[in-house]
Protein backbone atom coordinates (compact mmCIF):
# COMPACT_ATOMS: atom_id res chain seq x y z
CA UNK A 1 0.00 0.00 0.00
CA UNK A 2 1.37 3.40 -0.90
CA UNK A 3 1.66 6.41 1.37
CA UNK A 4 -1.49 8.19 0.09
CA UNK A 5 -3.54 4.99 0.49
CA UNK A 6 -2.32 4.67 4.08
CA UNK A 7 -3.22 8.31 4.83
CA UNK A 8 -6.68 7.78 3.33
CA UNK A 9 -7.17 4.66 5.45
CA UNK A 10 -6.14 6.52 8.64
CA UNK A 11 -8.48 9.43 7.82
CA UNK A 12 -11.33 7.01 7.17
CA UNK A 13 -10.66 5.23 10.49
CA UNK A 14 -10.61 8.58 12.34
CA UNK A 15 -13.89 9.60 10.67
CA UNK A 16 -15.58 6.31 11.59
CA UNK A 17 -14.37 6.43 15.19
CA UNK A 18 -15.38 10.09 15.45
CA UNK A 19 -18.80 9.30 13.99
CA UNK A 20 -19.35 6.52 16.50
CA UNK A 21 -18.33 8.82 19.35
CA UNK A 22 -20.62 11.57 18.13
CA UNK A 23 -23.53 9.17 17.70
CA UNK A 24 -22.99 7.87 21.23
CA UNK A 25 -22.92 11.43 22.60
CA UNK A 26 -26.19 12.36 20.89
CA UNK A 27 -27.89 9.12 21.94
CA UNK A 28 -26.65 9.43 25.55
CA UNK A 29 -27.93 13.00 25.76
CA UNK A 30 -31.36 11.91 24.51
CA UNK A 31 -31.50 9.04 27.01
CA UNK A 32 -30.58 11.46 29.81
CA UNK A 33 -33.64 13.58 28.93
CA UNK A 34 -35.93 10.57 29.23
CA UNK A 35 -34.35 9.55 32.54
CA UNK A 36 -34.72 13.03 33.99
CA UNK A 37 -38.33 13.27 32.84
CA UNK A 38 -38.94 9.98 34.62
CA UNK A 39 -37.79 11.68 37.82
CA UNK A 40 -40.23 14.55 37.24
CA UNK A 41 -43.06 12.03 36.84
CA UNK A 42 -41.86 10.13 39.89
CA UNK A 43 -41.99 13.21 42.10
CA UNK A 44 -45.38 14.32 40.74
CA UNK A 45 -46.72 10.84 41.48
CA UNK A 46 -45.26 10.97 45.00
CA UNK A 47 -47.17 14.17 45.66
CA UNK A 48 -50.33 12.73 44.11
CA UNK A 49 -50.05 9.70 46.38
CA UNK A 50 -50.20 11.98 49.43
CA UNK A 51 -53.45 13.62 48.29
CA UNK A 52 -55.93 10.91 49.47
CA UNK A 53 -54.53 11.16 53.01
CA UNK A 54 -54.76 14.94 52.90
CA UNK A 55 -58.34 14.85 51.63
CA UNK A 56 -59.32 12.32 54.30
CA UNK A 57 -57.78 14.48 57.03
CA UNK A 58 -59.37 17.67 55.79
CA UNK A 59 -62.80 16.15 55.12
CA UNK A 60 -63.76 16.00 58.78
CA UNK A 61 -63.00 19.67 59.31
CA UNK A 62 -64.28 21.06 56.02
CA UNK A 63 -67.79 19.69 55.86
CA UNK A 64 -69.01 22.65 53.83
CA UNK A 65 -66.13 22.78 51.34
CA UNK A 66 -67.03 19.75 49.23
CA UNK A 67 -66.33 21.57 45.94
CA UNK A 68 -62.68 22.18 46.84
CA UNK A 69 -62.18 18.58 47.94
CA UNK A 70 -63.81 17.34 44.73
CA UNK A 71 -61.47 19.52 42.63
CA UNK A 72 -58.40 18.13 44.42
CA UNK A 73 -59.58 14.55 43.99
CA UNK A 74 -60.40 15.08 40.29
CA UNK A 75 -57.04 16.73 39.64
CA UNK A 76 -55.23 13.85 41.34
CA UNK A 77 -57.12 11.39 39.13
CA UNK A 78 -55.96 13.29 36.04
CA UNK A 79 -52.34 13.00 37.17
CA UNK A 80 -52.77 9.26 37.59
CA UNK A 81 -54.41 8.94 34.16
CA UNK A 82 -51.84 11.04 32.25
CA UNK A 83 -50.18 9.08 29.46
CA UNK A 84 -47.94 11.71 27.88
CA UNK A 85 -45.64 14.46 29.02
CA UNK A 86 -48.09 17.13 27.90
CA UNK A 87 -50.98 15.48 29.74
CA UNK A 88 -48.83 15.10 32.86
CA UNK A 89 -47.81 18.77 32.79
CA UNK A 90 -51.43 19.91 32.35
CA UNK A 91 -52.68 17.59 35.10
CA UNK A 92 -49.88 18.70 37.40
CA UNK A 93 -50.77 22.35 36.84
CA UNK A 94 -54.41 21.59 37.65
CA UNK A 95 -53.42 19.68 40.79
CA UNK A 96 -51.16 22.50 41.94
CA UNK A 97 -54.02 24.98 41.53
CA UNK A 98 -56.48 22.74 43.36
CA UNK A 99 -54.04 22.26 46.23
CA UNK A 100 -53.58 26.03 46.42
CA UNK A 101 -57.34 26.52 46.72
CA UNK A 102 -57.51 23.80 49.38
CA UNK A 103 -54.80 25.48 51.43
CA UNK A 104 -56.53 28.85 51.09
CA UNK A 105 -59.77 27.36 52.42
CA UNK A 106 -57.87 25.53 55.19
CA UNK A 107 -56.84 28.93 56.57
CA UNK A 108 -60.45 29.31 57.75
CA UNK A 109 -60.18 26.25 60.00
CA UNK A 110 -57.79 26.86 62.93
CA UNK A 111 -58.42 23.40 64.37
CA UNK A 112 -57.40 21.84 61.06
CA UNK A 113 -54.19 23.86 60.90
CA UNK A 114 -53.38 22.63 64.42
CA UNK A 115 -54.00 18.96 63.54
CA UNK A 116 -50.69 17.06 63.68
CA UNK A 117 -51.61 14.74 60.79
CA UNK A 118 -52.56 17.71 58.59
CA UNK A 119 -49.34 19.50 59.50
CA UNK A 120 -47.23 16.44 58.65
CA UNK A 121 -49.04 15.92 55.33
CA UNK A 122 -48.49 19.57 54.43
CA UNK A 123 -44.80 19.18 55.26
CA UNK A 124 -44.63 16.10 53.00
CA UNK A 125 -46.44 17.89 50.17
CA UNK A 126 -44.14 20.89 50.55
CA UNK A 127 -41.15 18.54 50.35
CA UNK A 128 -42.67 17.00 47.23
CA UNK A 129 -43.03 20.44 45.66
CA UNK A 130 -39.32 21.04 46.29
CA UNK A 131 -38.43 17.66 44.80
CA UNK A 132 -40.55 18.41 41.73
CA UNK A 133 -38.74 21.73 41.30
CA UNK A 134 -35.35 20.01 41.50
CA UNK A 135 -36.44 17.26 39.09
CA UNK A 136 -37.68 19.87 36.60
CA UNK A 137 -34.41 21.78 36.90
CA UNK A 138 -32.43 18.60 36.22
CA UNK A 139 -34.74 17.76 33.31
CA UNK A 140 -34.15 21.19 31.78
CA UNK A 141 -30.38 20.77 32.29
CA UNK A 142 -30.51 17.45 30.41
CA UNK A 143 -32.47 19.13 27.62
CA UNK A 144 -29.92 21.94 27.47
CA UNK A 145 -27.05 19.44 27.21
CA UNK A 146 -28.88 17.51 24.49
CA UNK A 147 -29.73 20.63 22.52
CA UNK A 148 -26.11 21.80 22.72
CA UNK A 149 -24.91 18.37 21.60
CA UNK A 150 -27.16 18.27 18.54
CA UNK A 151 -26.68 21.96 17.77
CA UNK A 152 -22.89 22.06 17.67
CA UNK A 153 -20.33 20.46 15.40
CA UNK A 154 -19.99 17.50 14.89
CA UNK A 155 -23.18 16.51 16.73
CA UNK A 156 -25.28 18.61 14.39
CA UNK A 157 -24.13 16.50 11.44
CA UNK A 158 -25.04 13.24 13.14
CA UNK A 159 -28.31 14.63 14.54
CA UNK A 160 -29.32 15.89 11.10
CA UNK A 161 -28.64 12.55 9.46
CA UNK A 162 -30.53 10.62 12.14
CA UNK A 163 -33.46 13.02 12.48
CA UNK A 164 -32.81 14.16 16.04
CA UNK A 165 -34.66 17.39 16.79
CA UNK A 166 -34.23 19.96 19.57
CA UNK A 167 -36.41 19.45 22.63
CA UNK A 168 -38.27 22.29 24.34
CA UNK A 169 -37.50 22.69 28.03
CA UNK A 170 -40.17 22.49 30.72
CA UNK A 171 -41.98 25.80 30.92
CA UNK A 172 -44.31 26.92 33.65
CA UNK A 173 -47.99 27.22 32.91
CA UNK A 174 -49.06 30.70 31.82
CA UNK A 175 -51.02 31.12 35.06
CA UNK A 176 -47.79 30.73 37.05
CA UNK A 177 -46.52 33.99 35.58
CA UNK A 178 -49.37 35.98 37.11
CA UNK A 179 -48.97 37.52 40.54
CA UNK A 180 -51.41 35.89 42.98
CA UNK A 181 -54.00 38.11 44.65
CA UNK A 182 -53.70 38.06 48.42
CA UNK A 183 -56.41 39.65 50.54
CA UNK A 184 -56.40 39.97 54.30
Amino acid sequence: MNKSGMILLVLLAVAVIGGIGTYNSVKSARIAIDAQYGQVENQIQRRADLIPNLVATVKGYMQYEEKVLTEVTAARAQVAAATSGEEMAAADAQLTGALGRLLAVAENYPALKADAHFTELMREISGSENRIAVARRDYNAAIRDYNVTIGTFPGNLMAGMLGYQPVAPFAADEAAHQVPQVAF
